[in-house]
């Protein structure tokens, strides 16, 4: 329940505005640009900075890489380095002390320390851990990354970028400046609040409500709802018990678009040596007898 209200009611309410200002304020060309932008640069998070650039579940060429690595800037969420050395740092400390984002570690007891931590995993982790250095340690690869450095330095850049190109195509489809600030809108500012929300319930719901199929020393968990919104990114227990897995959604029914994309690119050969755990590394680390 906690789950479906934290990450559902939102979207539903954004879905009843558009149909409420359908043909006044909202028309098809937004829908269009809304989710087009959101599935596109959540790849660059989902595959580019995460199972990428932070975990090196495969590995690819430049203009893959730099590509991945602009698609994740667009999501707003940090430049990429911040974002992979903070990862990094979650790993290797997760639900201990010195996690930036742990739910479980030092919010209090009872309902309102649950609370907290709710609050401080989803988003107060960002405010508190501001201009805060996590350390060379956790990203000395991406610091030597001369590409990196370079999209990293034109963040804002691809911060315009995201709200600008939404913008673009509503004024060249719609004629108006209305229809270009729709799609500035729909397809840059609601769009990025929805799938930041999106990501963050990683870090908060899935450490707190689901499943745990594999065995972790901590408390990620895999939730099926947060796997949907953010393209297989909810089986977090999956993730935590295999890091290096291009793969989060392993058992069945599993579902994991960012997944389907990798093997696609593996197909065309724009990516290789993708990493995924035999079935005899999986039955190890099961923490309950497999699915039938």
């Amino acid at each position: 329940m906690v789950t479906l209200v934290a990450v559902v009611v939102p979207p539903l309410g954004i879905l009843s505005a558009m149909g409420l200002l359908w043909g006044v304020a909202f028309h098809w060309i937004d829908l269009v640009l809304l989710v087009g932008f959101y599935i596109v640069c959540a790849f660059g998070t989902t595959i580019g900075f995460h199972r990428y650039f932070t975990h090196r579940g495969f590995r690819t060429s430049k203009p893959v890489e730099g590509t991945l690595a602009i698609l994740g800037c667009m999501t707003m969420q940090g430049p990429l380095t911040q974002w992979v050395t903070d990862h990094r740092k979650h790993h290797a400390l997760s639900d201990q002390p010195g996690d930036p984002h742990s739910p479980h570690v030092g919010h209090g007891e009872g309902a309102w320390g649950v609370v907290r931590g709710f609050v401080h995993s989803h988003v107060g982790w960002l405010f508190a851990n501001l201009g805060m250095e996590q350390g060379r340690d956790y990203g000395k690869d991406l610091y030597e990354n001369r590409l990196v450095r370079t999209i990293d330095r034109l963040y804002l850049l691809w911060v315009i970028l995201t709200r600008g190109l939404p913008f673009l195509v509503g004024y060249l489809v719609g004629g108006t400046l209305a229809a270009g600030l729709g799609g500035l809108v729909w397809g840059g500012l609601i769009r990025i609040f929805l799938y930041q929300h999106a990501t963050f319930s990683v870090n908060s719901i899935c450490h707190m409500f689901g499943r745990k199929d594999f065995r972790s020393r901590d408390e990620a968990r895999n939730n099926w709802l947060v796997a949907l919104l953010v393209f297989g990114e909810g089986w977090h227990n999956n993730h935590h018990a295999f890091p290096g897995s291009a793969r989060h959604g392993l058992l069945r029914r599993q579902i994991d678009v960012s997944w389907l994309v990798i093997r696609s690119l593996e197909r065309l050969g724009l990516v290789w040596d993708v990493k995924v755990p035999d079935e005899r590394q999986q039955l190890r680390r099961r923490s309950q007898p497999a699915e039938a």
